[in-house]
This record gives C-alpha cells, sequence and structure tokens, in this order.
C-alpha cells in the first residue's frame, strides 16, 4: 500500500512512548519502571472509542548504545501493553527503532523525524496518514506531521516543555496526552 492508497483509511493518532505516554524514565530498561502519564490511559479510550487507531512510535537507541538489549525494550513494551489492556485502553501496534544517531551510524528510515515507522503502520494497519495526528514531547515526534499530511501534536510532559519555543507552524502545544485527545475529538470528533 503507497501513500495514495491510504488514503481514505482509518485515521490514528500516533503517540510517542517516552515522556508522551509514560513518565520519562532515560532509556528505560526495566518493566517495574513502567508508570502512565497521568489521564493518559483515559485518553487513549476516548479516542479508540472515536475510532482512532492507537499507534505508539518510539525510538529506542538505548538499544544501539548498549545501555539495554532488545529483549529488555520488548520486555518494557509487554508491561505496557498490560497495564493498557487492564486500563480498557490496548493498542492496535507498536512500532520501535533501535537505531542511534550520531557519529559512526548511518541514517536509518525509521528513527523520528523520519517517516519511516508511520508508512509502515500505514501499510499494515490500512491508514490514512494524512488525517492522522502526531503525539510526543520531542519535535522529532511531531515533525513527521509535516511530511506525510497529518497534524503535529507537542505535549509540555516529558521534554516537551523545553521544545515547545521551536515548534514550526501548524504544530499544536498542549498539556499532556488527556488534552490532546481532547483537542483531537474537539476539532476534528470521530474518525470517520
Amino acid at each position: 500500500m503507497d501513500d495514495a492508497s491510504a488514503r481514505g483509511g482509518r485515521c490514528a493518532a500516533f503517540i510517542d512512548r517516552d515522556g508522551t505516554l509514560i513518565v520519562e524514565r532515560e532509556y528505560l530498561a526495566d518493566p517495574a519502571g513502567v508508570q502512565l502519564v497521568p489521564g493518559a490511559a483515559a485518553a487513549l479510550r476516548r479516542l479508540r472509542d472515536a475510532g482512532y487507531a492507537l499507534v505508539v512510535v518510539t525510538n529506542q537507541s538505548g538499544i544501539a548504545r548498549g545501555y539495554y538489549s532488545e529483549d529488555d525494550y520488548h520486555a518494557v513494551a509487554a508491561r505496557l501493553d498490560e497495564i493498557l489492556e487492564a486500563a480498557g485502553a490496548p493498542l492496535d501496534a507498536t512500532y520501535y527503532c533501535p537505531h542511534a544517531e550520531g557519529a559512526g551510524s548511518a541514517p536509518c528510515a525509521c528513527r523520528k523525524p523520519g517517516t519511516g515507522m508511520y508508512r509502515v503502520a500505514a501499510r499494515d494497519l490500512g491508514l490514512d496518514l494524512s488525517r492522522s495526528f502526531y503525539i510526543g514531547d520531542k519535535l522529532a515526534d511531531v515533525l513527521p506531521a509535516a511530511a506525510l499530511g497529518g497534524t503535529g501534536i507537542l505535549v509540555r510532559t516529558g521534554y516537551g516543555a523545553e521544545s515547545e519555543g521551536a515548534v514550526p507552524d501548524g504544530v499544536v502545544v498542549l498539556d499532556d496526552l488527556a488534552a490532546a485527545a481532547a483537542w483531537i475529538l474537539g476539532s476534528r470528533g470521530a474518525c470517520r
């Protein structure tokens, strides 16, 4: 499925994990450290009930840097899935980039702000990227919206308060994921 064939598909809320959905803990490798940002589960339920696909898209450079293993990443992801299932807010999918940026690292298509993970999600889940929302606490989380035609929402949780002065035109800045869900539903309504 290419971008054009995804038009008319389901819209999504693409959500960054660390600092947006869960409390920021630099290079989280222990499932016991998974703690939802207050109001996050209720926000996801509201979006799901309105027809949005819930997709976590996360950079995990700690794998490439050797801070934790892919098994550690998967254990944390499984714990997050358990918490969200129990809260009645299951995810449709999670995509992660295990690569690091910087010296000695070749650029990859998946690391945000690259659009690779979003394009794979669109293909896998039949999503319309242009009708979707890109929510996160860093500029890299919201910049894909400009390339893919959706709407970026920077939240002030995690590192968001530090980045809000640098957001480009068209990016909405809100306090947290709960405020983002309320704004999406208030401005766009249900995904039809």
